[in-house]
């Protein structure tokens, strides 16, 4: 077997790329390749199944090198982020538009059909919102990101339909207690008041207490992509975008959480600042999700923030 991953560079990638080298297979199935792909060259883990690469998928030709591979999984995680593709709407239509349509139609034009896990999000939803999300419920982003992420699994599970790739969809929902520096993701606050008192640091928060929003850990999308990776297609269906489960709570809670697991100190550390720009994004993002679909599928998640702060703790901050 062999695996292609883009977007490998990131902190998705670097820790699915642990994974992969610790079970050594999908499934029940062993690789014998993995090559690693991202706009910056990804770091060479030292192992003798593992090749690297320097590639844009949004430059002529990357794509169909990727595809010449021949692989039997595709990860395909490359993206630009929420806040990014919101203040950048060029960039974020080249990458996360026109390079998963470059990266689909290489695969498709490629012999074999690939098992593609495709990283989306939810928020390809846009409001006004049921309480609940169902499954079912319609696409109508409000976000360029939201709006990308939806039009890639529009390409995702017409190609597969037509049988051209073996394309699933995640909608992840936001990852956090995300490891490393902030990046540009408007979600990114969500990490930061508990990642930044964790480490003795001062936060900002730039929304509402009361703000609700689903999560999973980083241990948890790992764990989403592997279960992908693997999943009979027949058990899924026609429909190929799954909205993985996750834990919604409030921006209050999640603190209340960090207060049960680590004590005052590191609440003290977290200063309320308002952003309007953040703020705006995030109220149109949707917070609590009926995802039974990918939980009859075998997706799991935490069982509350608590358990997500304390996956942070272990994998991070644990010598």
């Amino acid at each position: 077997m062999r695996i292609v991953m883009t977007g490998a560079a990131g902190m998705i990638g670097r820790k699915l790329t642990t994974r992969l080298l610790d079970v050594g297979k999908i499934g029940d199935t062993r690789f014998e390749e993995l090559h690693l792909v991202d706009i910056v060259e990804p770091e060479d883990p030292g192992d003798d199944r593992v090749s690297t690469a320097a590639g844009d998928i949004t430059v002529s030709g990357v794509a169909d090198e990727l595809a010449a591979l021949d692989a039997d999984v595709v990860f395909h995680l490359a993206g630009v982020v929420s806040g990014e593709a919101e203040l950048d709407l060029d960039k974020g239509l080249a990458v996360n538009l026109d390079g998963t349509r470059a990266v689909l139609d290489a695969l498709r034009r490629a012999p074999g059909c690939p098992r593609v896990v495709f990283t989306s999000s939810i928020a390809v939803f846009g409001a006004p919102f049921p309480e609940v999300i169902p499954d079912e419920f319609h696409l109508t982003p409000l976000t360029s990101y939201g709006a990308e992420k939806a039009m890639g699994e529009l390409l995702l599970a017409d190609y597969s339909r037509r049988g051209l790739i073996d394309g699933i969809g995640i909608r992840l929902p936001t990852i956090s207690v995300r490891p490393g520096a902030p990046n540009a993701a408007a979600s990114g606050f969500f990490s930061g008041i508990i990642r930044e008192p964790l480490a003795g640091l001062e936060a900002v928060l730039p929304v509402p207490r009361d703000l609700v929003h689903t999560h999973a850990s980083p241990r948890s999308a790992i764990n989403y992509l592997m279960h992908a990776a693997a999943l009979d297609g027949d058990r899924v269906g026609a429909r190929r975008n799954l909205t993985m489960p996750g834990v919604a709570v409030s921006v209050g809670e999640q603190i209340e959480a960090l207060e049960r697991v680590a004590g005052p100190e590191p609440v003290s550390l977290i200063r309320e600042e308002s952003d309007e720009l953040v703020a705006e994004i995030v109220a149109g993002w949707p917070t609590r999700f009926d995802a039974r679909r990918a939980a009859d599928l075998g997706f799991e998640s935490e069982p509350d923030y608590d358990a997500i702060i304390r996956a942070h703790i272990e994998d991070e901050l644990t010598p």
